[in-house]
């Protein structure tokens, strides 16, 4: 298709995306950038969320991983559902209670400043880590169907992705991703819709068909029980609770959104609803990612050696016009949804928690807030550069080790504050959330020379958990006053 077709749409997508964020932002407050005003409705985050949570990578690796793990990953999203309803049912009725704009800030009185910035920092690291794997698949993307045909560089490609997510958030923050990430996970969840007709039209399939051919494939196999294998069950189920614990339930990104809702039965009902639609879209890239296999199979198209290039292949290339458009969309929704809020979150973890400005006179926080905004967009840009030049993975494996990695200690931090009744030394907690990635990354080394087949998956997360919550033991000392903070979480569940 002509590559000016393309760009007329993504720049009328922007433009829609903009005029969106004049009237949602027209009366902004000072706390509006941080919980806008705590008036979401609680089915528009509900919904809105689903897009932030599906990202660029579902929607392009994950139908691609069915080539590689049959449909085992969804066994990390019966871990994840589980994870959800832990969040909706413990933890956000504790951060209401404690009405937080950044949720670090519960840290602070158990772990002190240096754990609470320390975790704070981690979470930056990690998310500008993700942010920037997100953005860059879509950016790829556009750059191969639009830019590079126009002559436009890769550099510049990035540069007005990133320059019109800060222009439709820098605003009213928060406020506009929610109601922005509802009109990007309609496009998303339409774009996938679509792409399962049509293939079901050109292979003349009938869903009685397809679920005959599917059940008899070994690409449909939902269940791993091999221990060896990075996609056992158990691994799997288990590292979807704590990578949903680490990736949502204390991160600031996902939480911010929540934290908008009008009250916390608001919040836990927003959670619980996304979980289950969460569950179904999930498993509808699932299917899209079979039916694109059976399609290349049928047409004599080769796969890949990178599986997460075989749903862009055949949608801009073999599935007619109207898909190559609804695929630049929704790949387009699903980074930018991803993208904003994160953004948004790293400019209010590091306002709140480094420059503590929300108590500052609105013009002098808006002056400030505004230039962090900026300055995280600039560092997304350099982060996406480096990936593009180093990556040589699957981006879906890519992005989990990192958070495995990174995330770690921050699901470690928590979890001591809320279930170990011990402080820790002030100046060791730095040294300890260093030393525990850098201990598990060893562990992997060690368990390749002793265990030649054995292969750890999304499970890192635990492990690195694990150490975080050891070394704090270790280098802490027993609280002696009663009511400690797991008391206080179980009360507000």
């Amino acid at each position: 298709m002509n590559p000016y077709i393309f760009l007329s749409i993504i720049v009328f997508y922007f433009l829609l995306l903009f005029l969106l964020s004049l009237i949602v932002g027209r009366h902004s407050h000072k706390q509006t950038f941080y919980n806008g005003d705590r008036k979401s409705p609680w089915f528009v985050v509900a919904f809105g969320m689903i897009g932030t949570t599906i990202s660029g990578v579902t929607f392009i690796s994950v139908p691609g991983e069915v080539a590689n793990s049959s449909f085992c990953y969804f066994q990390f999203v019966m871990g994840n559902i589980v994870g959800y309803i832990l969040i909706a049912t413990l933890l956000l009725p504790y951060y209401y209670r404690k009405n937080v704009l950044s949720i670090y800030t519960v840290l602070e009185k158990k772990m002190g400043r240096e754990g609470y910035l320390t975790t704070s920092g981690f979470f930056i690291l990690s998310k500008v880590i993700g942010a920037s794997f997100r953005l860059f698949l879509a950016t790829i993307v556009i750059y191969l169907a639009i830019s590079e045909p126009l002559g436009i560089s890769f550099e510049a490609t990035i540069c007005f992705c990133l320059a019109a997510i800060w222009l439709y958030t820098f605003r009213s923050g928060i406020k506009t991703v929610v109601w922005s990430d509802t009109m990007q996970t309609i496009i998303l969840i339409a774009a996938v819709i679509a792409s399962i007709i049509v293939i079901f039209n050109q292979l003349e399939l009938t869903p009685t068909s397809f679920l005959k051919e599917i059940t008899s494939k070994p690409e449909s196999k939902i269940f791993d029980f091999e221990w060896n294998s990075g996609n056992n069950f158990f691994k799997q189920f288990a590292a979807g609770i704590f990578m949903t614990l680490a990736l949502n339930g204390f991160d600031q990104d996902i939480m911010q959104k929540n934290l908008t809702c009008r009250n916390e039965s608001k919040a836990r009902k927003n959670m619980l609803w996304f979980t289950f639609f969460f569950g179904i879209v999930v498993f509808m890239f699932l299917v899209l990612g079979e039916l694109l296999i059976n399609y290349a199979h049928t047409k004599g198209i080769a796969i890949p050696a990178r599986t997460d290039q075989l749903y862009p292949l055949l949608a801009l290339n073999h599935l007619g016009n109207f898909i190559a458009i609804m695929f630049i969309l929704g790949i387009s929704a699903a980074a930018f949804s991803s993208a904003d809020s994160a953004t948004t979150a790293l400019t209010t973890t590091f306002c709140v928690d480094f420059l503590k400005i929300q108590n500052k006179a609105e013009k002098h926080q808006r002056k400030i807030r505004n230039l962090v905004h900026l300055s995280f967009s600039v560092l997304i840009f350099i982060v996406i550069l480096l990936f593009y030049k180093l990556n040589n993975d699957s981006v879906v494996v890519s992005i989990f080790k990192a958070a495995g990695y990174t995330y770690g200690p921050i699901l470690g931090v928590f979890l001591f504050l809320f279930f170990i009744n011990r402080k820790p030394k002030k100046h060791a907690i730095l040294p300890i959330c260093i030393a525990s990635p850098i201990l598990t990354f060893g562990i992997t080394i060690i368990s390749k020379l002793i265990f030649s087949n054995f292969n750890f998956g999304f499970e890192l997360i635990i492990i690195n958990a694990s150490f975080t919550i050891l070394l704090l033991v270790l280098f802490s000392k027993k609280i002696k006053k009663k009511g400690h903070e797991t008391n206080m979480l179980l009360k507000y569940s």
